[in-house]
């Protein structure tokens, strides 16, 4: 039966959602073992990123889902201890045809990681928020002073002073 999305509908009031139902127990995937033995698939799927001298000896295999799996290679580029290139192949059902659908990089376990993001108002210790607000004050106090300061200047030989009326003054050797 197919559903219809009507429009033009009048709004009617909208009833609360009913509890959604206890999740399901999943069932354990199934081992392929087409996909967990085509180990040259999988290095081959990774060698299209990595040089294969990056590629390292270690090797693992994680069941995802039926007729998916992720090979797991040690990667050996200098800073990345710790870390695995992969590459995730599948089959359609009753097919013997492996197919790579993706490779990267993946941290493991042991990997070095960036620190997690602080935003920079956690950073800040309240002494030097409270210098900087010093800071911002002083550089506000200096701008007053120098706006005040050339207000009362009279102006530089040559230079002009713009009309009160909004009107742009004659250039010298120009008649007004």
């Amino acid at each position: 039966m197919t559903e219809e999305i009507v429009q033009d509908a009048p709004a009617e009031p909208v009833s609360p959602a009913p509890a959604a139902p206890a999740p399901r127990r999943r069932r354990t995937p199934k081992q392929d073992p087409l996909l967990v033995a085509d180990v040259a698939t999988a290095r081959a799927g990774v060698e299209q990123i990595a040089e294969p001298s990056q590629i390292g000896a270690g090797h693992r295999v994680t069941v995802e889902e039926d007729r998916l799996v992720v090979h797991l290679f040690e990667c050996t580029l200098p800073g990345y201890r710790g870390w695995n290139w992969f590459a995730s192949l599948a089959r359609a059902p009753r097919s013997k045809a492996v197919t790579v659908c993706e490779v990267g990089l993946l941290p493991g376990e042991d990997a070095l990681l960036a620190p997690e993001w602080v935003p920079w108002s956690a950073r800040v210790s309240p002494e030097e928020k409270a210098q900087e607000e010093q800071d911002r004050a002083e550089d506000e106090a200096a701008e007053n002073a120098a706006a005040g300061a050339t207000e009362g200047a009279e102006p530089a030989p040559g230079d002009r002073a713009a009309p009160e009326d909004g009107s742009v003054p004659p250039q010298e050797g120009e008649e007004s």
